[in-house]
């Protein structure tokens, strides 16, 4: 396996992970095919990662572990694949003086050398393992039959290839000639969820399909699959569906998947689109687990979080959730429903679609197409006498007026809507139709919140903010003092971004009999918002940076999501 046979084994011996007597055995099963380390490797003494680890740590070089990381395919551009394959190579990332490279043998010099002189550049090195480096190569260099071969029997075991449909049919027959692309298929899937990607983006350009993967709520693009497997893809995904038609290419169709990653399910919502170079498709990925969060993680302090549990407790009224798509809104609801979700309580939802099935919980699926609206779900479900609704969003006035009323008559109804903070969603339900009278009496609070990325808890460390950042988040000198101001280095874990997964930021506006007041007068939303910040309401921004104070997220974080909030 190595080019220094005994060296090897005396690092193996020295570290503790062989001893003498297990070398001797393997001696004596010498074939002529394979030498005493392979042996030792196949007879389960050591891994191909143990060994790789002892001599990257003999050659003070650093370990990665290549499955956990996703290379831009700028960086897998800078060696071309028959001088990868011939070199046993992945290029990784660009470093502070040359390209960094993974190799599995870091005692191969001639190799290396030959490599940079080849390249013309220099190049910083890390160790994996040779399986990886196998991998690697089939990820980022192989065909797509390759690639389906390498993942004939991963397959197997993370993901479930007898998909349940809509209507909880099942793809069982698999032509022989499909069976490369149904593969290819399923390892996007698995490598997006092992990412934690958020949705998966397949876009067909002029001489490439783009892939791209919304991580942490940023595009990331990924390897992408030859242009010639654009048409079978998109056909395989509509397919998976089992609602939408392989032959409509004109017309935008939506769909769903359920598949299972290591026994557990997940849901894909399918949308395609057609474009000039084909049909565009994304998918949402909806992993369960990641809808049930509790309070804390969505990234409450506990001040907030105390507010935020009275109001979801009162007995009536109306309670909004505000922001732009992909600010978190979904998980809000639901983590309301889940924390007020009681043996006493009836509790109905009107949502388009259901993304979680929550237990004692009677949920209404949305479908205009049989005249299934909001308006008519909501007249009905008042006849169920619930306690609590969730209406998905609030579109029209029709939709508004039914919320309103119910919350006149006893019920506690929980919504969202599209407004940049929380004062602008009085003016937009004004703007809607609805009643001034109406919204000031109906409405107990309204909670506006953005997303961030937190900073990786594996890689972070200590940092300080800039005078321009300072400046930005209008923090004092005097509030560092206390400070844990931090910054992520980047790692495996991170794929090198500093950041891993995402938490709220939050201004709550409690509605008091003066808003009331103003409401009624029909009050510019700058009024309103002055009136909110005289009764505490903290911005957005404000929000943002006690959690750069607290070394949860960055300046730079809170400063572009904010960008709008200069209160």
């Amino acid at each position: 396996m190595q080019q220094n046979e005994e060296y090897v084994l005396k690092v193996l011996q020295d570290v503790g992970l062989v001893s003498r007597k297990q070398i001797a055995a393997a001696r004596t099963r010498l074939d002529g095919q394979n030498n005493v380390v392979d042996l030792l490797i196949k007879g389960g003494a050591v891994t191909e990662s143990d060994v790789s680890r002892s001599l990257a740590a003999q050659a003070h070089m650093d370990w990665i572990d290549l499955s956990t990381m996703v290379i831009p395919p700028a960086i897998i551009k800078q060696i071309r694949a028959e001088d990868a394959r011939r070199f046993k190579v992945i290029p990784v990332a660009f470093g502070e003086t040359g390209l960094v490279v993974a190799v599995s043998d870091p005692l191969d010099i001639d190799t290396i050398d030959s490599l940079s002189f080849l390249l013309q550049r220099e190049l910083e090195l890390v160790c994996t393992s040779p399986e990886k480096i196998r991998e690697g190569l089939i990820k980022y260099y192989g065909t797509a039959d390759e690639a389906a071969d390498a993942l004939k029997e991963k397959i197997g075991e993370d993901i479930d290839l007898g998909l349940e449909l809509g209507d909880g049919a099942a793809i069982t027959e698999v032509d022989e000639a499909d069976a490369p692309i149904i593969r290819m298929v399923s390892m996007l899937i698995i490598e997006a969820h092992r990412a934690g990607a958020s949705d998966i983006h397949l876009e067909p350009l002029d001489k490439k399909f783009r892939v791209r993967f919304r991580i942490d709520g940023v595009l990331q693009e990924m390897q992408a699959p030859p242009k010639r497997l654009q048409s079978a893809i998109v056909s395989r995904l509509k397919i998976m569906t089992g609602s939408m038609s392989i032959a409509e290419k004109r017309l935008p169709q939506d769909g769903r998947i359920q598949v299972k990653i290591k026994k557990k399910p997940i849901d894909l919502r399918v949308s395609t689109i057609p474009t000039n170079h084909g049909e565009s498709v994304v998918l949402r990925i909806l992993d369960k687990a990641s809808l049930m969060l509790g309070l804390p993680e969505l990234g409450f302090f506990s001040d907030d979080q105390e507010t935020f549990e009275r109001l979801i407790q009162l007995p009536d009224g109306i309670l909004l959730v505000t922001g732009p798509t992909g600010s978190g809104k979904t998980s809000t609801l639901y983590a309301c429903l889940n924390y007020i979700n009681k043996p006493d309580r009836k509790i109905i939802t009107v949502e388009e679609p259901i993304e979680y099935q929550m237990t004692g919980i009677n949920q209404v699926q949305v479908n205009p197409e049989v005249g299934m609206t909001f308006p008519v779900a909501l007249r009905s479900i008042l006849r169920q006498a619930p306690n609590v609704i969730m209406i998905g969003e609030i579109r029209d006035l029709e939709t508004a007026s039914i919320a309103t009323n119910a919350s006149l008559t006893g019920h506690l109804v929980f919504s969202t809507l599209h407004t940049n903070d929380a004062p602008s969603a009085i003016p937009r339900l004004i703007d809607i139709g609805v009643q001034p009278f109406l919204a000031a009496s109906s409405l107990r609070a309204i909670m506006a919140q953005r997303l961030v990325r937190r900073i990786c808890p594996n890689c972070r460390q200590p940092a300080e903010l800039g005078e321009s950042e300072m400046r930005a988040l209008r923090i004092e000198p005097g509030q560092l003092r206390d400070a844990q101001v931090m910054q992520g280095k980047g790692c495996e874990q991170c794929r090198g971004t500093g950041y891993k997964g995402r938490m709220g930021i939050f201004e709550i506006f409690i509605l008091d009999d003066e808003v009331r007041h103003m409401i009624n007068k029909r009050s510019a939303t700058l009024s309103l918002r002055q009136r909110a910040r005289e009764l505490g309401m903290r911005t957005l921004r404000e929000d943002g940076v006690r959690k750069v104070l607290a070394g949860l997220t960055s300046a730079e974080e809170v400063i572009s999501i904010t960008i709008g909030d200069v209160s």
